[in-house]
Parts: C-alpha cells; structure tokens; sequence
C-alpha cells in the first residue's frame, strides 16, 4: 500500500470533515455559491469567485509589453486562487500527481508533471477556470502565497496558474519561493548581482574571454490563442553567453560549460535565484570563432 502523503494543514484544515457529493453538513457541493459569510470553503466574504483585477491587469499590461512578470507575481502576492482538491476512493487507489488515497474518502491535492519532469501546483484565479479544467475538482480559496506554501510543501517548484485557459502562467522556482516568503522577486535575468557570481565561476577558465547574462529562452510563453507573452514560460529563464578563445573543440566547449553549470549549480546564492540556466557560445570580437 502506498505510503499516505498529509496535506498541508490549512488544506487539511478546510477540509476538515469533506467528503462525498456533499461538506460535512450534508450540503451539496454541485452548484455551490462562492459568496457570502456562511460559505464554509474559505473567509474570502463576497466572493463570487471570478478573477482578481490586478492580476487581470498585471497579465494585460504583460501581454500589450508595458508590463513585466515582476509587476504580475506583484499582483498574484495579493490574489486570492483556489487550489484544486479532488475526491479519491478505494483503499489503494491512486491520486492525482502520485497522491495515494488510503481510506475510503480522501482528498487529495491535485499536482501536475512539467515537461521537464519537475513537479508543478495548479491554481486558478476562477472558479470557472478550475471547472473548465476539471469539472470534478473542489475548489478552496487561499492567497497565493498560501498556495505557494503549499507547492513548497508538496516539493513543487513550479506555480501553474490558470492551465488550460487563454493565458497560462508559470511561476517559476525562485519566484515560487518568494511569493511564499511574500517577499519581493526579482527574476534573475533582471538580478545585476549575478554577474559576480558569474565572474567568479569563470575565474579560472582562460579560455574564456567575456561573459553576459540574458534571458533565457523558455520565459516567453503562449496563450492559447497563439499569442505570444514576454513572460509566464517556464525557463530557461536565464541566458550565459560566452566568448571563447578561438580554436577550441566542440569538446572543449561542452566540457567547459559542463564545468561552469557545476560550478554555478554548487553556489547557494546562485541556485535561489536563477531556476533554470543556458548557455550559450558566440564569436569572439575578432569574428574568429562561432560556438555552439
């Protein structure tokens, strides 16, 4: 029998007794009003569970390129979101993301597999969204910061915000951290304090001549209409470019960025900050030499 995975206790907590077609004082939860005081699926009073405007905002000013992700993970610190809970029956029936239910009724906190295999939370600033999503799971209201908290928990390192709607926003490991420490982010391809450590990684590589940092190739992201947003992907987020000494082999090359990804991976500072990192060649300022 698996191994029974707790929820996090302000999960647990509004939970407390659920189970069934129907809460615990046997209200159905099928056509649930979202408003009002007596709600028992959260504290949020008059919430009729649409989307907060400042995210809306956030995302818009994004889109139309006035905005950035900083001002919308701002704006998501704010926010209420509802995590989806999803009913598992049987004794040794398998739960979402890998949750395994052990009891006749649990609930369990639906996760998602990124592409690149790391795990991801889902949350949804709607009511509709969720159910659009899937029309069986419960919704339960939190900040996103409490959220957050539990992504961490569950050892997700990625924030999914809205999957399946027209604009999908992925908050990335760094920027997860801090919306769970309700702290400032600042993304890495914006951070200037990176260079030192980028410097002292490459200290003792002759080889090579200049380095810069940039955003990486996976911040971008799509809505599902095709249009493309500057942020909301889920990495690479940052970018190292380097200029090589001319003459090196391919081999050469992959070994020394093998041995600057090692490097940089091993600093503490760098690991917190920077979720995913590429790197990447170009010719020096003589034009004599063209990398990978």
């Amino acid at each position: 029998m698996a191994e029974k995975r707790e929820l996090p206790g302000h999960i647990a907590a509004a939970l407390a007794g659920a189970g069934g077609a129907a809460d615990s004082a046997g209200r159905p939860w099928s056509g649930r009003d979202l408003s009002g005081p007596g709600n028992p699926l959260h504290n949020f009073n008059e919430d009729d569970g649409g989307a907060d405007q400042g995210y809306l905002k956030a995302v818009a000013a994004l889109g139309d390129g006035t905005g950035g992700e900083p001002q919308v993970l701002q704006a998501l610190a704010s926010a209420r979101v509802f995590v989806p809970i999803v009913a598992q029956l049987g004794e040794e029936a398998a739960g979402a993301g890998g949750l395994a239910a052990d009891k006749q009724a649990d609930m369990a906190l639906v996760t998602l597999q990124a592409p690149d295999g790391r795990r991801a939370l889902p949350v949804f600033t709607s009511t509709s969204a969720l159910e659009a999503w899937h029309a069986e799971a419960r919704p339960v209201a939190v900040y996103a910061a409490r959220a957050a908290l539990s992504a961490v928990a569950e050892k997700a390192q990625l924030l999914v915000v809205d999957p399946g709607s027209e604009v999908t926003f992925v908050v990335r490991r760094p920027g997860l951290w801090a919306l769970a420490r309700q702290q400032e982010w600042v993304p890495s391809y914006a951070d200037p304090s990176l260079a030192d450590l980028v410097a002292e990684a490459v200290g003792g590589e002759p080889d090579v001549l200049r380095t810069a940092l940039a955003p990486g190739s996976g911040i971008a992201s799509r809505t599902a209409s095709g249009r493309i947003l500057a942020g909301g992907g889920p990495g690479p987020e940052l970018r190292l470019v380097l200029a090589a000494r001319d003459g090196l082999s391919q081999a050469e090359l992959q070994g020394l960025a093998q041995r600057l990804q090692g490097r940089l991976g091993a600093s503490k500072d760098f690991a917190e900050r920077v979720d995913s990192l590429e790197i990447s060649f170009v010719r020096d300022t003589a034009g004599r030499h063209a990398g990978p």
